[in-house]
């Protein structure tokens, strides 16, 4: 094929796929050969030894480049054989994988082979390879769907274009307003089911927290536009105070929330003022050296927050003054006593796990109210276009202010609710990872979302927790999760950023 107009022969597709998959192949070489290849080992008794893993470096080195032979050919818009061995690798790999990680019957019986004369049916011994490998599968056969799909779009006119766009933010409307009863429903009478034991409840608990960590942090980012990478700083606010109004003054859980929320509130104002004329990447940048600032000064400042050993003997959360307790204090009664139960630990950890439910749902419902309220579309205002904000004579200084005082004092709620949880706090429990999970909850499920930010701390959180197997390798599920959406989702699960209020068309008769 000619060029006309540069006068030279545009290159083949397949010389330039086969030119990226050979040095896919020597990059996988040479870091696989000493980092994959070999593998060090203590046995019991013995010196420090090492094992060879050469198959798995060769099949790493055939699967990988492979994989960007396929790529390349779908730049280039040769799109079907990504699309067709993509996803029949992603549904060999990925499917026998899941199958060995789950430890079914099925899985020995089909894929390990006894007598070492036979061939491997599957490339790599651990499924769980097998599981990133099929992932990788899957992500080409993403790019290849998404590439049909922009040849697709792009031959459309835009009214066309414009009319898929309404119906899509439809559907995410629609589905959110199907799947929030839904998911209410279920949260309330998980407990009560057959499979609803201690370890479910404890983790949902862990779920709710993050759930109302990504509705608090929803208001900032997704409804205001001002992205916080700090956002953990609020949330170790209000664990820490309460840890200190319960060690210090005696007061108990209800006491201490609202105080919490107000602590975190003052400094949100406090983060608030010296970022008002920044955006974007500088804010980002801001926000997480706040974040810092505040877990140094937890680490530092040991005659108040206990340094690095934190503050423990926290009071733990009770009903509204009556304790959870087997032989409580004489003249107290006990919970199980006042309702005429036999005493169990699971009492507790129910009883917390509706506690952050309600106090999730609080959020939500603050949220959606302030949403259409005049200062819920001055943050949607904001969050479009600053500039056209302030010729619209919108306030940006008490915009922003709001917003970072108002979720931060929902951090501080559950910053306190974790630490009655848990009873003892301390730095380790709030660095950066924390604010990059709450942020990825956020954007994963749909900035502005309510259902979707839900959806993800279920999908981010949650199914580690259910399958501990998974939880080994979190970051590349996380990342995983985040390559996919942005290529199927680019707006996340279910994001519809439409204004609160739009005006129509009025028609003139004439």
């Amino acid at each position: 094929m000619t060029d006309m107009t540069q006068g030279r022969t545009a290159p083949s597709p397949f010389v330039e796929a086969a030119k990226d998959a050979v040095f896919t192949a020597i990059l996988v070489f040479l870091l696989g050969w000493l980092m994959v290849g070999y593998q060090t080992q203590v046995l019991q008794g013995q010196q420090m030894s090492y094992v060879t893993r050469y198959d798995d470096v060769i099949w790493a080195v055939l699967l990988m480049p492979a994989g960007r032979f396929l790529l390349t050919l779908n730049r280039f818009g040769r799109t079907l054989p990504a699309l067709i061995l993509g996803g029949l690798a992603f549904l060999y790999l990925f499917g026998a994988g899941v199958l060995g990680v789950l430890e079914l019957p099925i899985y020995g019986s089909l894929f390990v082979t006894v007598d070492p004369l036979q061939p491997d049916i599957l490339p790599f011994d651990q499924p769980m390879v097998n599981v990133i490998f099929g992932i990788g599968a899957f992500f080409v056969f993403a790019a290849a769907a998404k590439e049909r799909r922009r040849k697709t779009v792009g031959a459309q006119t835009f009214e066309v274009r414009e009319a898929a766009e309404v119906r899509q933010a439809n559907f995410a409307r629609n589905l959110s307003g199907i799947l929030g009863p839904i998911l209410i429903i279920l949260a309330l009478i998980i407990p009560f089911t057959p499979w609803g034991d201690r370890k479910l409840v404890d983790s949902l608990i862990l779920v709710m927290t993050y759930v109302m960590l990504g509705w608090g942090l929803n208001i900032v980012v997704g409804l205001a536009g001002l992205l916080d990478l700090g956002y953990v700083a609020f949330y170790a606010v209000g664990a820490y105070t309460y840890a200190k109004l319960s060690t210090t003054l005696g007061l108990n859980f209800w006491e201490s929330l609202p105080l919490a929320g107000g602590v975190a509130a003052t400094f949100g104002v406090v983060l608030g003022f010296p970022v008002l004329r920044l955006r974007g990447d500088y804010l980002a940048i801001v926000t997480l050296g706040f974040g810092e600032i505040i877990r140094i000064i937890l680490i530092n400042w040991q005659v108040f927050t206990g340094g690095p050993n934190g503050i423990g003997n926290i009071a733990k959360i009770d009903f509204f003054g009556i304790p959870f307790e087997r032989n409580p204090a004489e003249g107290t009664m006990a919970f199980h006593t006042l309702f005429g139960l036999e005493f169990s630990t699971t009492q507790r950890v129910v009883f917390l796990y509706y506690v952050i439910i309600g106090l999730a749902l609080i959020t939500n419902f603050v949220t959606i109210r302030l949403r259409k309220m005049p200062i819920g579309r001055a943050w949607e205002a904001l969050r479009e276009d600053e500039t056209a904000c302030r010729a619209l004579g919108i306030n940006p200084t008490n915009t922003k202010l709001t917003a970072f005082a108002i979720g931060a004092m929902f951090a501080g709620f559950a910053g306190s609710f974790f630490a009655s949880r848990q009873g003892f706090v301390s730095p380790e429990s709030f660095v950066f990872i924390e604010s990059a999970q709450i942020l990825a909850i956020v954007v994963l499920g749909g900035m502005g979302s309510q259902v979707g930010v839900a959806l993800a701390a279920i999908l981010l959180i949650g199914l580690p927790e259910v399958m501990r197997e998974l939880s080994l390798y979190r970051m590349l599920f996380y990342g995983m999760c985040m390559v996919l959406i942005m290529l199927l989702r680019p707006r996340g699960l279910l994001a519809h950023r439409e204004p609160t209020i739009q005006l129509k068309k009025r028609g003139y008769s004439r």
